[in-house]
């Protein structure tokens, strides 16, 4: 495994000029559906979260059955039965994942520690965040530790929990829990015996770039890469 840049210490998240966000709250905008018919009031554009709704329950589908169709070493493929809001039935195929743990590591420069590593499935090498599967029943905190350790060398002296995201929530379970390393101490990498990677230190302001640019694809790294950005402007 190769460092791009010799890390020279760790320190809290660093301090940036505040933005200026105009407030959408204060502008509701009427929606004309396709139909040309009106929409209620209550349907005015507002956030509210999934099964908050009161409509929310009339989508849910009932699971009749659930069948492993496939083992694998890191998930299974189970095959549902489940009868819909008509009242038909449908199949469903779903990945049931352990989930992960994601970590963006910020040192005291500003840069972000990334990992560079052969993707088979997409055939080609991806630039991410250090990640890592959940042990069943470990604790997401510890994953994120144990997985920045062993993929950069880098041990965190503080973590701070960022967000929790859906990788693909049409057909898997999976959920990564992104946590944002500082205080940042350097010491031996020691990747699993199949991961070979390699580790970039890179400023976050050039990540954000290549996200918005759309060079960046991985899910995990987008979202906690403009985690990171917003909050660092809050500060």
């Amino acid at each position: 495994m190769a460092v791009s840049e010799q890390f020279d210490g760790g320190i809290e998240t660093p301090q940036e000029e505040s933005g200026t966000i105009d407030a959408a709250e204060d502008r509701q905008e009427a929606i004309e559906p396709a139909d040309g018919s009106e929409i209620e009031e209550e349907y005015v554009p507002a956030l509210v979260f999934g099964d908050d709704d009161e409509r929310d329950p009339g989508l849910h589908e009932r699971v009749l059955s659930e069948d492993l169709a496939w083992h694998g070493k890191i998930f299974d493929v189970n095959t549902l039965q489940v009868e819909l809001p008509n009242g038909h039935r449908s199949r469903r195929d779903i990945v049931r994942h352990h989930g992960a743990a994601a970590i963006v590591a910020l040192t005291e420069s500003g840069k972000i520690a990334l990992v560079r590593q052969y993707r088979t499935a997409l055939d080609r090498v991806t630039v991410e965040l250090p990640a890592g599967k959940l042990d069943p029943g470990e604790d997401p905190e510890e994953c994120a530790r144990r997985e920045l350790h062993e993929e950069t060398g880098f041990i965190a002296h503080r973590m701070r929990y960022l967000t929790t995201i859906a990788s693909s929530c049409g057909f898997s379970d999976e959920l990564i829990h992104i946590y944002m390393a500082t205080q940042l101490e350097f010491d031996q990498a020691c990747p699993d015996d199949d991961e070979f990677l390699n580790v970039d230190l890179v400023p976050l302001s050039e990540l954000i770039d290549a996200v918005l640019d759309g060079k960046i694809q991985d899910a995990k790294t987008v979202v906690g890469a403009l985690a990171c950005d917003a909050i660092s402007h809050r500060l």
